[in-house]
C-alpha cells in the first residue's frame, strides 16, 4: 500500500503558490485495509475514507467508465490492482495530473517543490502526461479524451482560466470543449453544480476570463443564454457607444475582483444589464425599461441556477435602481428618502453599502473611467445616515397621542426623514 499526494496541491507547490487542499490517493489497498488503520469511510460514490488524525480525505486509486449522459453517469473501480497511472489518466487536466509520494512531504504534507533539485523532482514526481512542462507552458490541456465523459470539466477549465490568468486553453482541449457543448452534454449539468463552480470562478482573479472560455466553446449560450446575448449589444450612446454591453459588463466585474468585492456584489455585478440583450430595436440604443426588464430575467436566472438568496436579492435591488442611483445628484431630498425605501436600506444598511459598491464599480467599469469618482455614494450613505438619525419611536408616541395612526404615523415619520437629509444635505448642493 502507497500513499501519494495529487491534483491541485502538487500543481499549486510547483507553481511556487499557496498549498490550500490536499488531496490524497492510496494505491495497493483495500477499504477494510484503511478501516483496520482507524480511518473513517465517508464516500457514497466511490471508496473515500477520513484520516484519523489530520481528517484529511483519502481516497483509493480508482477508475471511471461513463455509463450515462452528464457528470453522474460513471461506473467506478476502485481495487489493490488499479495503478497511480491509471487514477491519474482519469484526471482533467496535465496539470492536475501530477503525484508525489506521501513520504517526500513533511509530517504536516506540506512541502516546497519550487525550490526543488530537478534530479529529486524527477525522482518524487509521477508526470505520466506531462504536466509540469505544461506548467512551464501556461497550458491548460486535457489528459485523455475521457475528459469528454464530464461535461463539468468544461466549467472548471473556465475557473482555472480565470484564476491563472497567464494560461490559455490548448487548441485541442478547446476543440474537444466545443463537440461535447455541440453533443448537448453540458444540457445534462445540474443547476447546484452550474452555480457551485460558477461561484468560484466568480472569485477568482479575473472572473472574465471564465465567461471568455465558456462563450469560445458555445457552454453560456446553453448555460446562461440571458448573459451571452449582452456581447454584440451596444451600451447607451452616452456609455462609450462603440463598447458593447457584454464588454461592459466583463469590465465591471473585474474591477470588482481587483478592488476584492464580496460574491453578491460581484454577481449583482455580472447581472445588473441583463435587460439590455432584450432591448425592442425600436428603443436602442438608449436601452428604455432595460432595469424592468433586468429584474425579470434576473428571476429567471436566479430560479434556474437556484442562486442564493444574499446574492439574488442585492442583484435585484442593483438591476432595478442603478440608474436612479447613477442620476442621484440631481435627486431633491423627497426623492432620496423614496429611493432609500425603494432600496430598502433603513432595514438593511449593510446590503445598502453593497448596492453602491456594485453602482460605483458600474459608474468606472467603462474605458477610460476606472479611476473617476463616484460622489453619490457618499451623497446616499451619507442621506441614509441622517434619515437613519430620525427618532421615530419618539414620532410614533407623539402621533399616537395626538390621536394620530397608521399611515398617518408613516407619513409623519417620512416627512422628519426627509427634512432631516435636506437639512444634512445642504451643503451637497
Amino acid at each position: 500500500m502507497k500513499t501519494y499526494l495529487v491534483g491541485g496541491a502538487v500543481r499549486d507547490a510547483l507553481m511556487g503558490l499557496p498549498v490550500q487542499d490536499r488531496d490524497w490517493v492510496v494505491v495497493g489497498a483495500t477499504p477494510q485495509m484503511l478501516l483496520d488503520q482507524g480511518y473513517r469511510a465517508v464516500g457514497k460514490d466511490f471508496p473515500v475514507f477520513l484520516h484519523p488524525s489530520t481528517h484529511e480525505e483519502y481516497a483509493l486509486a480508482r477508475t471511471e467508465r461513463k455509463t450515462a449522459p452528464g457528470y453522474t453517469g460513471f461506473a467506478v473501480h476502485a481495487a489493490p490492482d488499479v495503478t497511480l497511472e491509471d487514477d491519474l489518466a482519469r484526471r482533467d487536466l496535465t496539470i492536475n495530473s501530477i503525484a508525489i509520494q506521501a513520504d517526500s512531504t513533511r509530517a504536516s504534507g506540506t512541502f516546497d517543490l519550487k525550490n526543488w533539485p530537478e534530479d529529486l523532482l524527477t525522482h518524487q514526481l509521477t508526470d505520466p502526461y506531462g504536466g509540469r512542462q505544461d506548467i512551464a507552458s501556461k497550458v491548460m490541456r486535457h489528459v485523455t479524451p475521457a475528459f469528454r465523459e464530464d461535461p463539468v470539466r468544461i466549467l472548471r477549465v473556465a475557473r482555472f482560466a480565470a484564476r491563472f490568468t497567464d494560461f490559455h486553453v490548448a487548441p485541442e482541449t478547446q476543440a474537444l470543449m466545443r463537440e461535447m457543448v455541440a453533443e448537448g452534454e453540458v444540457d445534462h449539468l445540474v443547476a447546484e453544480r452550474v452555480w457551485q463552480e460558477m461561484a468560484r470562478g466568480l472569485m477568482e482573479a479575473q472572473p472574465s476570463r471564465m465567461f471568455a472560455a465558456l462563450r469560445d466553446c458555445g457552454a453560456l449560450a446553453r448555460l446562461w443564454p440571458e448573459l451571452d446575448r449582452l456581447w454584440g449589444v451596444p451600451q447607451s450612446p452616452e456609455h462609450h457607444p462603440e463598447v458593447d454591453t457584454g464588454i461592459h459588463v466583463m469590465l465591471v466585474l473585474d474591477l470588482a475582483a481587483r478592488s476584492g468585492a464580496s460574491l453578491a456584489v460581484r454577481f449583482a455585478c455580472l447581472t445588473h444589464d441583463l435587460g439590455k440583450g432584450t432591448t425592442p430595436p425600436d428603443v436602442l440604443p438608449r436601452h428604455i425599461g432595460h432595469e424592468e426588464r433586468s429584474v425579470r430575467l434576473l428571476q429567471t436566472v436566479c430560479k434556474r441556477l437556484r442562486v442564493p438568496t444574499e446574492c439574488a436579492e442585492l442583484a435585484q435591488v442593483v438591476a432595478q435602481e442603478h440608474g436612479n442611483i447613477h442620476r442621484s445628484l440631481g435627486l431633491n431630498a423627497s426623492a432620496l428618502v423614496r429611493l432609500l425605501e425603494r432600496c430598502d436600506a433603513l432595514r438593511k444598511p449593510a446590503r445598502f453599502a453593497q448596492v453602491l459598491q456594485a453602482c460605483e464599480y458600474d459608474a468606472r467599469g467603462r474605458l477610460g473611467l476606472h479611476d473617476q469618482p463616484y460622489p453619490q455614494a457618499p451623497r446616499l450613505a451619507s442621506a441614509l445616515a441622517l434619515a437613519q438619525s430620525v427618532a421615530t419611536e419618539t414620532i410614533a408616541t407623539e402621533a399616537i397621542n395626538a390621536g394620530a395612526s397608521g399611515p398617518k404615523i408613516g407619513e409623519m415619520i417620512q416627512k422628519a426623514r426627509v427634512a432631516a437629509v435636506q437639512h444634512g444635505l445642504a451643503s451637497w448642493a
